[in-house]
């Protein structure tokens, strides 16, 4: 599966995200079915609103559908 980084957007490798639990997301594979715009929380894994968001930046991750 697929690891990203909070704070850069990129890729990361299952290593990288082992180092870095708190500021990483894993990902699962598969189709987007939404064409909404979701945030989510990369300590918890947790989908969070848009205002939480934008107070932690370098904690969650953008998902554009």
């Amino acid at each position: 599966m697929p690891n990203r980084s909070a704070k850069t957007g990129r890729y990361i490798s299952n290593a990288a995200a082992a180092r870095h639990p708190r500021t990483s997301v894993r990902e699962k594979p598969g189709p987007n079915r939404s064409s909404a715009t979701a945030h989510r929380s990369a300590s918890s894994g947790r989908f969070v609103n848009e205002r939480t968001a934008r107070r932690n930046p370098g904690g969650t991750v953008t998902e554009n559908g």
